[in-house]
């Protein structure tokens, strides 16, 4: 989601882009970024779009890659994709 609320339009690769950016805000807030991430659940509204999403997450985790749980669902809204991250900061 944008910053007011609203489905990024582009499919999955901009949806996952937006969503990226927008847990890399949350972490901030609790004074952590995307190195700090140790587990990720990922759910997709289509399988199809795996690969495509695979390879922007991907962008974000170049080195020390979290755990990750990948699943199909149908999601509450029509986005694409949805995550959720766990942090740890020693």
């Amino acid at each position: 989601m944008g910053d007011n609320g609203e489905i990024v339009p582009g499919g999955i690769e901009a949806q996952t882009r937006q969503t990226m950016k927008n847990v890399e805000k949350a972490l901030a807030l609790a004074g952590c970024a995307l190195k700090d991430v140790v587990k990720s659940t990922v759910w997709l509204d289509d399988a199809r779009d795996f690969w495509t999403f695979n390879r922007v997450y991907a962008e974000f985790f170049p080195e020390n890659k979290p755990a990750r749980s990948t699943t199909q669902a149908k999601l509450m809204i029509d986005a694409k994709v949805e995550i959720e991250v766990v942090a740890y900061k020693a």
